[in-house]
């Protein structure tokens, strides 16, 4: 069907519809007398309208309820007028990669623009892997936005640099503003939060989550205005500095709409107990630092127990920094509503663990440190029969340690919580068998991370190589969308990737294949690929050759320590016009004299504008 048959069945379609509707009846009835009279001099009022517009006011009625951005983006390629329409509803907008368009790109398309989600590092920045000051600056994008959306009412940003200056100007300009996410973001320091806390005054959510947040000796939670706010969520576990808790309490107390508050490890056990005597209608706690301040000799402590049993409410735990173990049991009256407890900063043995967990039979989301051992999660397995999500990170996280889990627990979690979607693993001992398990008894997973600590890694038992549990998890696991590999892995296992893993979008590979047959079988065999980012692994120029006809489609392609050419980059990048492709090392190693074939990092990604302009020294541009 060509575009005009598409478009006159469409209008057919609205007629029909316009027919149907009962809203629509006063376009049928006759004009009145009145008008009639005026009808020579007014000819054009009673034209009926173009079918394009009037498809386009039931288009922009429709497009209001539709919330997904794959399905948005799908609808804005159906036709131009589609592709307008689709422009003028669109009143948030994810750009994965903050050079993927430039800010003038974005304003020119979307008109109407209220919250605006922005990410910059890969990933793997988190791992330290990305020299500082490779870019990803939030400040030509608050210059841009400032000027075409005054109403914009949320930033969310993870992986960008963001400076004081930029959080004066945000401040500034959008009058309405609601909504700021910083995570993993640095740059700024307390005195950029200062300022939006003082000058939004429509702000609900003010979240700092595992960024770096500069201490300027600013006293922010004091500059937020006096009288009732609208904070919905403030979250500040990053900030590592001291907080005038006399000033946070009063915030506290002035906010009746407060749900979420999250607290430095500044913050005691007994400040948070007077916490949560004025704000009983908290639903997510970050405790801060869960131990007391030194009691005076003879003074008789709060009630801890009382002030969580008055919280009916709280579903979300999480902080318990620097804990002192006997206080742990105090949460107990909450465990049972809980929905999500996060002990990731907390070194907790299974004896610690087992008196809580045993009462947390609604758990989705549980994140721990590798301290509550195989036991541990063995205790979890037994109790938490709605787990959704599992995180487990290591507490000691070097290569050559030993650390306390294994395939013991993993195997235990898949048998007891089967309901399980999502789970990353840190270890240093696994087995085919307990990953084969993992994919037998949890087949609705849809991401899979396991991160087998130290190079090369076989089968703990059996000494084979871990193919046949990572192939078993792609066979099995049918809507896995994210996997991390890693152990001692063959161009077998990349195989099996490549046979069955048809809805993966995400791929991290550290220290795994044997050739470039492995880079090959993904690249040709995973059509759903978005995001690859593989380090310390024998891919080199045929690997990445193999991959021309993806990376225009592809959000981004990271290879570090593999065994790339210079050569070869270019020649990539110059056969793909639309791929930016950057590579670089530490910036300490550069030397503009030295010019090697060998590439130590490599990042293509995709670009609608072309490189950017902000490149450091130390990255060419190929």
């Amino acid at each position: 069907m060509t575009e005009e048959d598409s478009s006159a069945k469409m209008s057919e379609d609205v007629k029909r519809y316009l027919k149907l509707d009962p809203r629509s009846a006063a376009a049928s009835e006759p004009p009145p007398a009145a008008a009639l009279a005026n009808k020579s001099r007014n000819f054009k009022s009673f034209e009926p309208p173009c079918p394009d517009h009037v498809l386009e006011n039931v288009l922009e009625n429709v497009l209001q309820f539709l919330t997904s951005r794959c399905d948005r983006n799908a609808v804005s390629l159906v036709c131009k007028s589609w592709w307008r329409v689709e422009s003028q509803t669109r009143f948030e907008v994810f750009i994965g990669n903050c050079y993927s368009l430039s800010p003038a790109r974005l304003t020119h398309r979307f008109k109407r623009v209220r919250s605006l989600v922005l990410k910059g590092k890969p990933r793997f920045a988190d791992f330290n892997l990305m020299p500082p000051n490779w870019g990803a600056q939030f400040a030509p994008w608050v210059v841009a936005t400032a000027k075409a959306y005054p109403w914009l009412e949320k930033v969310h940003l993870k992986r960008m640099l963001v400076t004081d200056d930029d959080l004066a100007l945000l401040a500034d300009s959008f009058p309405g503003f609601k909504d700021l996410t910083l995570v993993c973001c640095e740059g700024f320091g307390t005195s950029g939060i200062a300022v939006v806390a003082n000058k939004c005054r429509q702000l609900r959510v003010l979240d700092l989550l595992e960024s770096e947040v500069t201490d300027d000796e600013v006293d922010w939670i004091s500059c937020f205005p006096a009288g009732e706010t609208h904070l919905e969520s403030l979250s500040f576990d990053c900030v590592e500095s001291p907080i005038n808790f006399k000033a946070l309490e009063g915030l506290v107390v002035r906010s009746p709409f407060l749900k979420k508050l999250r607290t430095n490890r500044f913050v005691s056990l007994e400040e948070l107990h007077r916490l949560m005597v004025r704000a009983p209608q908290l639903t997510s706690l970050g405790t801060g630092s869960f131990s007391p301040d030194n009691v005076p000799q003879g003074a008789q402590e709060p009630d801890y127990a009382a002030a969580f049993r008055a919280c009916k409410s709280i579903s979300c735990l999480s902080g318990f920094r620097e804990l002192t173990p006997e206080y742990l049991p105090a949460i107990s009256p909450v465990c049972a509503n809980l929905t999500s407890l996060n002990f990731s900063y907390a070194n907790i043995s299974p004896d610690m663990l087992k008196p809580i967990i045993r009462n947390c039979h609604n758990i989705r989301v549980f994140w721990a440190l590798d301290s509550i051992c195989d036991e541990g999660l063995q205790a979890v397995a037994a109790t938490c029969k709605e787990l959704r999500e599992l995180r487990v990170f290591p507490f000691d996280p070097r290569e050559d340690s030993e650390g306390p889990i294994s395939g013991v627990g993993l195997q235990a979690i898949s048998e007891g919580c089967r309901k399980l979607e999502s789970i990353l693993y840190f270890c240093q001992r696994m087995t085919n068998g307990a990953v084969t398990a993992m994919s037998e008894n949890c087949p609705q997973l849809t991401v899979f991370r396991l991160c087998i600590m130290g190079r090369h890694r076989p089968d703990h038992v059996t000494g084979k190589p871990m193919d046949d549990g990572f192939g078993a998890i792609v066979k099995n696991c049918k809507k896995l969308t994210r996997l991390a590999v890693s152990g001692l892995l063959t161009d077998e296992a990349f195989s099996y990737i490549g046979e069955y893993g048809k809805l993966i979008r995400t791929l991290s590979v550290a220290f795994a294949g044997n050739s470039d047959k492995a880079l090959r079988y993904v690249l040709e065999g995973c059509p759903k690929l978005q995001k690859l980012e593989i380090r310390d692994s024998p891919f080199g120029d045929a690997g990445l050759r193999s991959g021309m006809h993806r990376y225009c489609n592809m959000r981004f392609v990271w290879l570090s320590s593999c065994a790339l050419s210079r050569g070869c980059c270019r020649d990539v990048a110059h056969a793909l016009p639309n791929v930016v492709v950057e590579v670089f090392g530490s910036d300490d190693d550069y030397d503009d004299t030295v010019i090697v074939d060998y590439v130590e990092t490599m990042y293509l990604y995709r670009s609608l504008d072309g490189p950017r302009k902000d490149a450091p020294k130390f990255v060419t541009i190929l």
